[in-house]
């Protein structure tokens, strides 16, 4: 990214509307209404129950859920990265692509499998700018989570994921109507125009 590009980023970012927002209500990134404006829509987050956030750094959707669970339950925030503490949520540093690590730790938490409400997970992979080696690392991150949705979520649970447009995202979508008896695609407002991000809903896991 050259200086004039970078210059240019950053002023549409001061005056995105969406940034403004979340400056006023308190949220750490815009990405909260992108979750916020599904929510509305499809009536995902829990007033309680388990909910985990993969790959929440640096925490917009856990504030959002965290506000929206109104009847307790347990949130976990997941990531690569030191998450700032959230007053009601839980934090783990690990790496989302070791399943059976993750796993531990969150038992160790005192967590049951097959308890979850809800798995988001709005990972996204260090882009390259080459599309085919930036759609294979979106699927990989797919991949993990889907493998952790499998393991932690109940019977009528959910699993939000995003994704990237392109050829990758129509053989996740196959892989997920193989393990879930609904599966949608989403495309918030708050999601720019200009980016190729879009998101995966699945929902009702099948029984294996």
């Amino acid at each position: 990214m050259t200086r004039r590009t970078a210059r240019g980023w950053l002023t549409r970012h001061r005056k995105d509307p969406y940034v403004r927002k979340a400056r006023r209500e308190g949220f750490r990134t815009r990405a909260s209404f992108k979750l916020a404006e599904i929510d509305r829509q499809e009536r995902l987050v829990p007033a309680g129950g388990l909910v985990l956030d993969l790959g929440a750094a640096p925490g917009g959707w856990s504030q959002y859920v965290r506000r929206r669970m109104t009847g307790g339950g347990r949130l976990v925030a997941i990531d690569r990265l030191p998450l700032s503490p959230l007053p009601g949520v839980e934090t783990l540093v690990a790496d989302l692509e070791e399943t059976t690590s993750v796993t531990r730790q969150l038992e160790a938490l005192g967590l049951e499998r097959g308890t979850a409400v809800l798995v988001l997970s709005d990972m996204a992979p260090n882009l390259t700018g080459d599309r085919v080696v930036d759609q294979a690392h979106m699927f990989a991150l797919g991949v993990a989570a889907l493998a952790l949705a499998r393991i932690w979520l109940g019977p009528r649970g959910a699993l939000l994921m995003k994704f990237f447009q392109g050829p990758e995202c129509a053989r996740m979508q196959e892989t997920l109507e193989e393990g879930f008896a609904r599966v949608k695609i989403l495309k918030p407002k708050a999601s720019r125009a200009a980016s190729a991000e879009l998101y995966l809903l699945a929902r009702d896991p099948r029984l294996v």
